[in-house]
């Protein structure tokens, strides 16, 4: 769930650049703040005494055979999943909570009425529309409809070409996805970006794969296909869906592999738009950009021969096919602004069939979720969010403990045997560069111009799409906004940004298990620690380290010390290569890399930074538990999840994390963990010292 992203904000500071400078404050400091939690920690965390459930763990299970289960066993077998959810845990608790405390906010904006354009009147009536499932049900598919005749009217690759460049406005689908970023060669520029795009499916494996498991997933695919398009009376639709899956699959092989569209390198291809005639013939690019609405003068192309492949595909695959595959995308992209009917046969299949999850979440949740997104009113409620639910206090925390953890990694940067003294400098200036984000923006985002109308969900929905492509299709040609978020404050969640150099931590992460101004130290170091900790790692990981201290994609490493962090990187993709979570499926090293090295050297920053807040001192036993035992408690107890097998299926085919119960495993590549909990050669998680993996 912690992840990098492509686009954020705002400049390092001075004063973060001082502080960085002047340890023996930043230590003495933490080390008062340390005192103070443990005093306070015993009467008032959050969860159990000092801010670890300890009734979670299966003592009987020996922590180096399984520290995943050691740590939450007694929960994880006890805990029944919920009809409405796929996945649960500690990250989802957190959620939860603030999808409860925002609609609690939305009902009082709602109630509170306003004039229109009022932040209340757009709140209340664009919920309102989306509850209000009487109307809904009694439309069924006809707002859809003038978009479905309008497919049904393309005649030529013309008319297709135009429906692809507008599938950024509307429901529709191309198989090039188009959109507005930050130039990773000059961060100061926004730049549009093109990638290919255009499957149902989650990967190119769920195509590709010959096994009796995808078999029977496309399979249930074709039928899906065949009973979206009967709801807008598509004749031959069984025909037309196994065609569909056909196309897809064509897509699909020109897709590349997962691992290769995350290598910076490689997807770092700038063009100008005049040229793209040429480099990619056999399409009319100067139609599609104009249909789209962004003035493009020069791009970045992220995955050139698939683009190539697809252009291939348009100009040699049948047009009623074409069209059939975007009229399906089309009913199903709209599903969750049509009739429970509709929603109900779209959820069946990406719901239940691909996610395992047997009910969809209540009608409410998808509700705060359509309005709480950052192109949507998100910070609109964020804005209240915060002052209802973040006390500034805790804000001045975890600017404590960033700081340590700056200064922790510094120490481990200086101390590195493998890396030399010319990389050393570029690697600490660009630490001292880290501008981290915590909690809410110094900005708010304004509506200004945005219409919501009463009882008109779908025309809501696109004139709200219509703003913020509006917002974006002004950026090119302007300097890059850096006190702009892309996660609001009531997100769980966590990013660093390459382009800006920042770590940003929206405010409902900010919350136990993950932080609690009550706990023990500890317990805060091996949680949000160790957060903040792999949010600064992915600057140094094997993508992120390509970047420099101003955000511009160059390689600022001597080839020695490339070579050196390589080798490592290897160890480390090998060792989650090895890891089964599903017979015959193992999680993908390679594509994986980037949060992995997040996690273990997340984790060695935030433990030495908790040595560094003790202050020289032994730290004290808390209900028969050491310091670092109740660190690397906190660590899995951040992990703590249950999730079903098609969504962990899903997951290793598409998300760049390891699994939550292998990523709780990373303390194997720790000596304090050996220590502290007695691992020994012949546990199953045991690691010759030669075998773990240290990179920072």
């Amino acid at each position: 769930m912690i992840k990098s992203v492509l686009k954020a904000s705002v400049a390092a500071s001075a004063l973060l650049v001082a502080a960085c400078g002047t340890p023996s404050e930043t230590v003495s400091e933490e080390k008062a703040a340390t005192e103070q939690m443990q005093e306070a920690s015993v009467q008032k965390a959050v969860l159990g005494d000092f801010g670890i459930e300890l009734s979670n763990r299966n003592e009987s299970v020996t922590p180096g055979d399984d520290f995943f289960m050691y740590a939450n066993g007694t929960w994880y077998d006890a805990y029944e999943m919920p009809e409405d959810k796929s996945v649960y845990g500690s990250f989802y608790e957190l959620h939860d909570q603030s999808q409860e405390q925002v609609k609690a906010i939305i009902e009082e904006v709602a109630s509170a009425g306003g004039a229109d354009g009022t932040a209340e009147q757009m709140v209340g009536d664009y919920y309102a529309s989306f509850m209000d499932t009487d109307t809904l049900n009694a439309l069924g598919i006809k707002p859809l409809m003038p978009t479905l005749e309008a497919i049904d009217g393309i005649s030529d690759k013309a008319g297709l070409t135009e429906v692809f460049g507008r599938s950024v406005l509307e429901d529709t689908v191309s198989p090039f996805y188009g959109g507005i970023g930050i130039n990773r060669l000059n961060p100061d520029q926004y730049q549009y970006t093109m990638s290919a795009a255009g499957l149902g499916l989650p990967d190119r494996d769920y195509y590709l794969d010959d096994t009796e498991r995808f078999t029977k997933i496309r399979a249930a695919y074709v039928a899906h296909i065949a009973e979206m398009l009967a709801f807008a009376d598509e004749a031959d639709a069984a025909a037309k869906a196994e065609a569909i899956l056909a196309l897809e699959t064509k897509i699909a092989e020109a897709h590349w592999p997962r691992a290769d569209r995350r290598n910076r390198d490689k997807t770092l291809n700038p063009i100008a738009a005049d040229q793209m005639a040429e480099e990619y013939a056999g399409f009319d690019w100067n139609a599609f950009f104009a249909a789209s609405g962004f003035a493009v003068n020069e791009l970045n192309v992220s995955h050139p021969s698939a683009v190539k492949d697809i252009v291939a595909l348009i100009n040699s695959e049948d047009l009623d096919t074409w069209k059939a595959y975007v009229k399906y995308h089309t009913i199903s992209n709209a599903a969750p602004l049509l009739s429970e009917e509709i929603y109900a046969a779209n959820f069946k299949f990406y719901g239940t069939e691909l996610g395992g999850q047997p009910k969809p979440r209540e009608r409410w949740k998808r509700g705060v979720s359509l309005l709480s997104g950052t192109e949507s009113l998100g910070e609109a409620l964020g804005q209240i969010y915060v002052k209802q639910h973040f006390p500034a206090e805790a804000k001045a925390q975890m600017e404590e403990l960033v700081e340590n953890l700056r200064l922790a990694l510094g120490q481990r940067i200086n101390d590195l045997e493998w890396m030399g003294a010319e990389t050393k400098e570029k690697a600490q200036e660009k630490l001292a560069a880290f501008n981290p984000k915590i909690a809410y923006p110094n900005k708010w985002r304004s509506y200004d111009g945005l219409e919501i109308k009463a009882g008109d969900l779908f025309g809501n929905r696109a004139r709200v799409r219509e703003f913020f492509h509006a917002v974006d299709a002004a950026r090119l040609g302007r300097p890059t906004d850096r006190d702009e978020w892309f996660m609001t404050p009531q997100t769980v969640n966590a990013y660093y940004n390459p382009q800006f150099n920042e770590i940003v931590f929206p405010a409902a992460i900010l919350k136990p298990p993950f932080f609690d101004p009550n706990a023990d130290a500890a317990v805060n170091y091996g949680a949000i620690g160790a957060v903040i900790g792999h949010e600064m790692g992915h600057g140094f990981d094997d993508q992120g380290s390509k970047s420099d201290a101003k955000g511009v994609q160059t390689n600022w490493w001597t080839d020695e010390d490339r070579a050196r962090f390589e080798e490592r990187t290897k160890m480390l993709v090998d060792q989650y290569s090895a890891y089964e979570p599903i017979e015959g499926n193992f999680v993908d090293g390679n594509f994986t890399l980037g949060e992995n090295i997040g996690d273990v050297g997340g984790l060695a920053m935030a433990y030495h930074a908790y040595k560094i807040s003790l202050g020289g001192k032994e730290a004290p036993v808390i209900n028969g538990l050491t310091g670092d035992q109740r660190f690397f408690l906190s660590w899995a107890q951040v992990w703590r999840s249950k999730v079903r097998e098609a969504t962990l299926l899903q997951r290793l085919k598409s998300d760049p994390h390891a699994p939550d119960m292998i990523r709780a495993q990373a303390v194997r590549n720790h000596d304090a963990w050996y220590e502290a909990f007695g691992v020994k050669e012949g546990d199953k998680l045991y690691l010759k010292p030669e075998d773990r993996v240290r990179i920072w």
